[in-house]
């Protein structure tokens, strides 16, 4: 589980690949368009920037994102299914490249969204940042999610407590399981070097949800909306040091954030590498 400062510079190469795929993508989000297209957009992106599309193949999954609107939660299949003014996608991409991997996640706004599914999704947002503060040396597994799941109850949403957060490194998943839930100071002791995918799923309702029998779609049991937002992080120092970043997304959609500011460390700053 422990990484040296080497191998998490070149997960972070993954994951910013990853992230420069999702900002490509961003401004292709529009109603209109079908999943199946930026499926393929993606695909080409990373194979030409030196990558392989970490899911495709992936336990036999058959595209390069997993794509997810509205009521899906994750690991949504891209379709030609078209996509309507109003509707949310979440996004997860995936990157393998110099024999390590890297993923990011966003919940796109197609077109113009209610003010309440804004909150929602700020919400939902703002929750992977509150995890990802608590991913120091000496914390446990458990600060994670009861941060998570503290903050998200609070506002009256929900948290899926079947699917997890986990380990990254040569494999897409390993130890350990990050759940977005739990009690303070229980679980895994966290240490100098782990990295860890923190990837808050938020239902704005019940957080019941359906596993389908194509075996990859996951819905809300009460068909309203879900959110996913996912980023890599090592302890380095001891402190919560972003490998991923939403610098790319944020660029085309205009918006000025400091939310990454205080996850960084210039020991993998891969500009200098």
């Amino acid at each position: 589980m422990v990484k040296t400062i080497e191998e998490i510079i070149l997960i972070k190469k993954s994951a910013f690949l990853a992230s420069k795929t999702l900002g490509m993508l961003t401004k292709e989000v529009k109603p209109g368009i079908n999943t199946l297209y930026l499926d393929k957009l993606a695909e080409t992106f990373i194979r030409d920037h030196g990558g392989t599309p970490a899911f495709l193949g992936l336990y036999d999954f058959p595209n390069t994102l997993c794509v997810s609107p509205n009521y899906q939660v994750v690991h949504g299949v891209p379709n030609q299914n078209t996509l309507y003014e109003g509707d949310i996608l979440s996004i997860d991409c995936g990157v393998y490249m110099n024999g390590f991997y890297g993923e990011h996640a966003y919940t796109f706004e197609v077109g113009n969204v209610s003010s309440k599914i804004k909150k929602f999704l700020n919400c939902s947002k703002k929750s992977l940042y509150i995890g990802l503060s608590k991913c120091k040396k000496g914390n446990y597994v458990g600060d994670i999610g009861y941060s998570i799941q503290s903050y998200i109850e609070n506002y009256g949403y929900s948290v899926i407590k079947n699917l997890v957060g986990h380990g990254l490194g040569k494999k897409m998943h390993e130890n350990p399981q990050i759940p977005n839930f739990g009690k303070k100071g229980k679980g895994i002791k966290l240490k100098e070097g782990f990295v860890l995918s923190i990837e808050p799923m938020i239902n704005k309702g019940t957080p019941e949800i359906i596993f389908h029998k194509d075996g990859w779609t996951i819905t809300t049991l009460d068909k309203d909306l879900s959110a996913h937002y996912e980023h890599n992080v090592a302890i380095v120092d001891g402190l919560p040091c972003l490998l991923s970043t939403y610098r790319y997304i944020y660029n085309e959609l205009n918006i000025n954030s400091l939310e990454e500011k205080f996850f960084q460390n210039k020991k993998i700053d891969i500009d200098n590498f």
